[in-house]
C-alpha cells in the first residue's frame, strides 16, 4: 500500500493548537481526511502560517516537499475562525504554483458550535465558501463529537 505523507498547516492565531482534533479525525477518516479511506496515510509535517499574511506560506511547504509531502491541508481553523482567513484561497494558489502540491481545504470536522455561528452570520453564503467548506462538512452527529 502506497504511504501518503501530508503536512498540516494552521492559522496562526491558533498556535498553541496541540492538534488533536486533526489526529483523531485523520486516525478515524472523517472531515476532509475521508479521502485517505483505506489509504496508508503519516501526518509528517505540522506548522503555523507565521501570521498575517502568511509569511511561513513562501517557506514551509519547500520544507515539506523535501521529506516527502505530496498534500497539503489547511487546518479547519482557517475556515472556521472569524474571520475565516482572507487569505487562503491566495495560498493555495500559490502552493499549487509555486510546488506542484496539492492544498485541501480542511482537516477535522467543522464543529457544531462554529457551524451554528456562522450559519446565524451568513459567513459560508457564497459559492466559494461552499466549495472550501464540503471536505469537512459533516452531518450534525459528528460535529457534535468535534465541539
Amino acid at each position: 500500500m502506497e504511504k501518503i505523507k501530508i503536512g498540516i498547516i494552521i492559522c496562526d492565531r491558533y498556535s498553541s493548537c496541540a492538534g488533536g482534533k486533526c489526529f483523531r479525525s485523520l486516525d478515524k477518516r472523517k472531515g476532509a481526511f475521508s479521502m485517505y479511506k483505506n489509504k496508508d496515510v503519516k501526518i509528517a509535517a505540522f506548522t503555523t502560517c507565521g501570521g498575517c499574511p502568511g509569511g511561513n506560506i513562501e517557506y514551509a511547504p519547500e520544507e515539506m516537499k523535501k521529506n516527502g509531502v505530496t498534500y497539503i491541508h489547511f487546518a479547519t481553523g482557517f475556515i472556521v475562525g472569524y474571520p475565516p482567513c482572507p487569505y487562503m484561497e491566495h495560498f493555495e494558489k500559490f502552493i499549487t504554483e509555486k510546488y506542484n502540491m496539492k492544498v485541501i481545504f480542511g482537516t477535522h470536522p467543522i464543529p457544531e458550535k462554529y457551524y451554528k455561528t456562522h450559519l446565524k452570520l451568513n459567513t459560508w453564503k457564497n459559492q466559494d465558501f461552499k466549495k472550501i467548506i464540503k471536505p469537512t462538512l459533516s452531518d450534525k452527529k459528528t460535529r457534535l463529537c468535534y465541539d
